[in-house]
């Protein structure tokens, strides 16, 4: 949901039609969703209702690829065993519904162009028949073979328009340059045309491999290429020039909620920014969306629910980089954090997810979405018959 849309003077019904959905759907709710309940669902009692959309796949194929290729992974977290059903057992455990996965860290290409090309396009295929098995369990976020910005391109129109992807999976930083840079605009002006849904995954920029710290890149560098690669999308006008772009963070938006501030100096400060980025930093920020993958604690989420409304948060597990029992921590996390109430959870499992990706939508879940619409045009002619009626009465008058 974009700020302009929160501003539109639909907010009141919003609310109205989200209370309703709310009431309508409470007994979809997981198991474990109030603090007094245990985290795992109840295969007896409950549905699986959780969507999670920070939830990986690592194929073997690519991780032999990788290995051909002498790639050590940086982000120090190695290349955890994994298979489709893996996934669909941790989903069964934890009562998630359904998950779109994504290829993480490093992505595909590691110097090697035919390589990065190949291996996106059977990465993408891969995903596809899987999602195609796994139809209401499973979706994926497209692999591209970027920083190569013309491939890409290629990469992307194939996932999205015939392989049907619910959106792509970019990086932070691809080689040495991020999102936001000026060579990735056609790119971006593709998936703009798509309205395409694009999740932001940190890599580990060249860089940050050159800082004489003996820590892995997966607990600080990852939060700071996230970091700089939005700053970068916001500073560098993208955002104001694709707006149609539906982009989620991961990592609830790393370390952006505490740094919101201090980035909006430029809103004083860089007349080039400004000019660049009209609306202010933080108003971009609050259009985003972001995951709770790996930071569910009530810091972290007091942080962001300062700066964006409960409607923009979504669940991520992470899994299987974050394997099965940090899986049940994060739920656990989420469901005893006392800055949320249920309502607020079961937007955060499910319904801000639902916005997004329709498709995992149940019957009912469709039905209800129909009257609301139904509901907002209704109260749309409404208000158009009382201006005509008041213009009347002016008339005459």
């Amino acid at each position: 949901m974009t700020e302009q849309k929160r501003n539109n003077g639909n907010s009141s019904l919003q609310r109205r039609t989200l209370l309703k959905g709310a009431a309508a759907s409470a007994a979809l709710l997981p198991a474990g969703l109030s603090q007094s309940q245990s985290v795992r669902a109840s295969s007896e009692s409950r549905q699986p209702f959780v969507i999670d959309v920070h939830h990986h796949s690592v194929p073997d194929q690519y991780v032999k690829e990788m290995n051909r290729l002498n790639y050590n992974p940086s982000h120090g977290k190695g290349f955890p065993r994994w298979s489709p059903q893996t996934t669909i057992d941790v989903m069964d455990q934890y009562g998630i519904a359904a998950s779109v996965t994504s290829v993480s860290s490093p992505g595909v290409y590691i110097g090697d162009k035919n390589s990065a090309l190949s291996l996106a396009r059977n990465l993408n295929e891969y995903s596809a028949k899987v999602s195609q098995q796994y139809s209401t369990r499973l979706g994926y976020f497209a692999i591209l073979p970027m920083p190569l910005v013309e491939d890409s391109i290629k990469e992307a129109l194939y996932a999205l328009d015939e392989l049907n992807a619910d959106g792509i999976v970019l990086l932070a930083s691809s080689g040495e340059k991020f999102l936001g840079d000026p060579d990735f605009d056609e790119l971006m002006a593709e998936l703009d045309k798509r309205e395409a849904v694009v999740f932001i995954h940190p890599n580990v920029h060249p860089t940050s491999d050159q800082l004489a710290l003996d820590i892995p890149g997966f607990y600080l560098e990852f939060m700071f290429d996230t970091t700089r690669a939005v700053t970068n999308l916001i500073y560098s006008g993208t955002m104001e020039k694709y707006q149609k772009i539906k982009w989620i963070v991961a990592h609830a938006g790393a370390t952006l909620p505490y740094l919101t501030w201090r980035l909006s100096l430029a809103n004083v400060e860089s007349p080039e920014v400004m000019e660049k980025a009209p609306r202010g930093v933080a108003a971009y920020l609050k259009t985003l969306h972001y995951d709770t993958a790996l930071s569910p604690s009530p810091t972290t989420m007091a942080s962001l629910l300062q700066l964006v409304e409960p409607t923009q948060i979504l669940f991520g597990s992470d899994f299987p980089f974050a394997p099965d029992p940090l899986v049940g921590l994060e739920l656990k996390e989420i469901n005893q954090n006392p800055l949320l109430n249920d309502q607020m959870r079961k937007m955060i499992y499910r319904d801000n997810a639902l916005r997004l990706f329709p498709r995992f939508a149940t019957e009912e879940e469709s039905q209800l979405t129909l009257k609301s619409y139904d509901l907002q045009q209704h109260e749309k002619l409404s208000g158009m018959k009382r201006f005509i009626i008041n213009t009347l009465k002016s008339m005459v008058d």
